[in-house]
């Protein structure tokens, strides 16, 4: 019995494992990456690319499918989702970037509620002072986009 009750944990946990990893965006990798960099000394120094206007610098390490990757500072990532045509359609990005996300970093990550509004999700991670915005914007263009931006929280 006790070896059925094994066996049986074993194939839910790989099943468990299988959905996380079906729901993984693309760009899982990547991020999981960048938020591994930010703890490290030189936090993102290692993707900087070259200067742009500002504090910004092109990156080396973009999220697959996403825009306007960039480092801001020495402790900010940031990258734009793809433009939509409305705020519903932001709306509906973000939700599900979020779930992507989640599913991407796994436990430990969580959101802060009090530091979350109808426009923008703060993720933190109860392992490690870094947190991700996503945050709805519009563009230029008079189209909506969905940022994300890691960074690594001051005590």
């Amino acid at each position: 019995m006790a070896k059925r009750l094994i066996l049986l944990a074993l194939a839910l946990a790989g099943a468990t494992a299988t959905t996380a990893a079906q729901n993984a965006p693309a760009y899982c990798s990547e991020l999981q990456q960048i938020v591994s960099l930010a703890m490290t000394k030189g936090r993102f120094s290692d993707i900087a690319g070259k200067p742009q206007q500002g504090d910004f610098h092109d990156t080396s390490l973009p999220l697959a499918g996403w825009r306007n990757c960039s480092l801001y500072g020495t402790s900010t990532y940031t990258c734009d989702s793809v433009e939509v045509d409305t705020a519903e359609q932001a709306e509906a990005a973000q939700a599900a970037i979020l779930q992507q996300v989640k599913a991407c970093l796994g436990q430990g990550w969580s959101e802060a509620d009090g530091r979350s509004s109808p426009s923008h999700v703060v993720l933190h991670s109860a392992l490690r002072p870094v947190s991700i915005t996503l945050s709805m914007d519009a563009t230029d263009n008079k189209t909506q986009v969905v940022h994300l931006i890691v960074f690594i929280r001051r005590r």
